[in-house]
């Protein structure tokens, strides 16, 4: 066993590599071997990490690619895509589905051009785990990787993939939301081969550019996409809006058997009376805006309307009576129960019973005590609404109210 020892000769240490053995049942030196002083090991181990640096070394890109394309490889992307497109085309190294799931990849991690997908490849480290070289990656075969695939398998394939990403990360899709918008493409205003690349209205503000539409419906649970809708640039939102509840509907049927559990949240850019009736008929929940410019006789309802303030336990409380004037009317038949449109022509056969009342309330600070001191000025309280409907048992007024209804 070899070790070091230290010897002092003129009063100055001086460091030996000594090895002990056994000879002869006892403990005895084999050999010893002079090191140098304190300074002259110093030397030998400052050359010796010298000698370790590399000439040359790679910075590559590896956590968010290689959590990324797991991703894609668990819900198996690649070979959903290739069972709407087929076989590969002849020449193509990789299958149609791989060039999609590597377009994905691109585009989550570092979004770049399809020309230069293969520079970027260079940047990462994926060729190892993937084991796809540059060569494979000339843009033109993405190109050619997405005219394989067929228009009318989009659906499908968009619609597998949904059901496994809510079936694999147990997505909560009792609530989702709706948006649509448009963004700008730089297709050529001569090329007639993107019918869906129009001009129209664009939220980007740029006039100058053909625009393409995208309805997008995704979970409250992580913001998950499971619905979307493409459609040409110049259709204003309200149109695409029915279009975009059936495909939601049909897919969520494919989770649950009762879609009235579901609840879409949208904004004011789909208010209409047809896409009110569709959600009705639906029998799903859902949450809107009213822009207030379509509601003015909400707005013109006088303060001499109200019932308050009134104190109660802390609060102050006012209540508003209604009908709230609407001119969006819903479907359903005013005379049945079922009926719960807010608009004059509904609420005015509706039983005294059944209409709710909708109180503003505004909770109160505490007053602190007499010559007591607050270190800050009391903030102004933000005034809640609530609505309730009333569930009394209705009154013969009332059933004769109906039957003439």
């Amino acid at each position: 066993m070899a070790s070091l020892y230290k010897k002092v000769i003129h009063g100055r240490p001086y460091w030996y590599l000594r090895e002990m053995g056994w000879v002869d049942g006892k403990p005895k030196m084999v050999s010893e071997r002079y090191v140098g002083t304190a300074a002259d090991i110093e030397a030998l181990l400052d050359g010796r990490a010298q000698a370790m640096v590399p000439e040359r070394c790679r910075h590559l890109d590896f956590g968010a690619v290689a959590a990324v394309w797991g991703l894609l490889t668990d819900l198996k992307v690649a070979d959903l895509v290739d069972e709407a497109a087929g076989a590969a085309p002849s020449g193509q190294p990789l299958s149609t589905g791989t060039y999609l799931a590597l377009a994905v990849l691109n585009r989550v991690v570092d979004p770049c051009s399809k020309r230069g997908f293969a520079d970027w490849w260079r940047t990462t480290a994926a060729d190892r785990f993937t084991k796809i070289g540059v060569s494979a990656l000339d843009h033109r075969r993405f190109w050619d990787a997405m005219h394989a695939v067929p228009l009318d398998g989009l659906a499908g394939t968009e619609e597998r993939l949904a059901l496994a990403v809510c079936a694999r990360y147990g997505l909560d899709t009792s609530s989702v939301a709706l948006d649509m918008t448009n963004f700008a493409t730089f297709i050529d205003t001569g090329n007639d081969r993107a019918p869906i690349a129009q001009r129209g209205r664009a939220k980007q503000k740029r006039t100058d550019l053909r625009l393409v539409g995208l309805g997008l419906v995704v979970t409250r649970d992580g913001g998950v996409p499971v619905v979307s809708h493409a459609y040409a640039g110049d259709r204003p939102d309200v149109t695409q809006f029915t279009a975009v509840i059936d495909r939601l509907l049909a897919r969520y049927q494919d989770l649950t058997e009762r879609v009235e559990s579901l609840t879409v949240v949208y904004d004011a850019g789909q208010n209409s009376c047809d896409n009110h009736a569709r959600i009705e008929q639906a029998g799903v929940g859902f949450v809107g805006s009213l822009a207030p410019s379509d509601h003015p006789g909400l707005l013109a309802i006088p303060r001499s309307r109200t019932t308050g303030p009134t104190r109660r336990s802390g609060s102050t409380s006012s209540t508003a009576s209604w009908p709230w004037p609407s001119p969006i009317c819903c479907a359903a038949t005013p005379n049945r129960p079922a009926c719960a449109c807010r608009c004059a022509n509904c609420w005015l056969r509706w039983p005294a019973s059944r209409k709710p009342s909708c109180s503003t309330t505004t909770a109160a600070k505490a007053v602190p005590a007499p010559g007591a001191s607050s270190p800050t000025a009391p903030q102004p309280s933000r005034p809640s609404t609530t609505c309730s409907l009333s569930t009394a048992t209705p009154r013969p007024a009332d059933l004769e109210e109906r039957a003439h209804g």
